[in-house]
């Protein structure tokens, strides 16, 4: 079924072998939420140097690229569509918004704030596009086309279930 630790040496030795330097593998993490942090963590990092030349996070990025995708929408639906906290994206928002990235205006709802991307969030979004897609193309070859696809699927599946069906219910 699902893999299990008898022990919990188990997990200290693996990772305590990692301190050999002829080992280039990271070990198996026993748990989902870990695994897929540490690849997150790695992945962004691999992006984060594509985009820093350019003076961009991965993560204000992948805001310019869902508002480039989806046109204008309210902040909640940026959250969701983004899988994000509330908090983490406000102070992403604020600061992409200092720099003149995205416009914003209220919705019917005084409370709602509809937002877009603004004339120099399109320019640093068409601007950054390119060291992207070379990134994407790296990691393409490097995993191939068929796990490429097997992995976007199977992430998007992941957090589809998780993210709207509020847990493991």
């Amino acid at each position: 079924m699902y893999p299990r630790f008898e022990s919990t040496i188990d997990v200290y030795t693996s990772i305590a072998d990692m301190s050999d330097t002829h080992h280039h593998e990271l070990p198996d993490l026993p748990c989902m939420c870990a695994s897929f942090r540490r690849a997150s963590r790695a992945v962004t990092q691999l992006y984060d140097d594509a985009l820093r030349p350019l003076g961009l996070r991965a993560t204000q990025f992948t805001i310019l690229q869902a508002l480039a995708l989806a046109g204008e929408v309210s902040q909640g639906e940026l959250a969701q569509i983004l899988a994000m906290d509330s908090t983490t994206l406000t102070r992403t928002l604020r600061i992409m918004g200092r720099e003149g990235w995205i416009a914003e205006r209220r919705g019917k709802d005084r409370r709602e704030r509809l937002l877009r991307l603004a004339k120099a969030g399109r320019y640093q979004f068409d601007r950054a596009l390119p060291s992207w897609e070379k990134t994407q193309a790296q990691l393409g070859r490097q995993l191939g086309e068929k796990r490429w696809h097997a992995l976007m699927k199977l992430t998007n599946e992941v957090t589809t279930m998780v993210a709207t069906q509020g847990g493991l219910s």
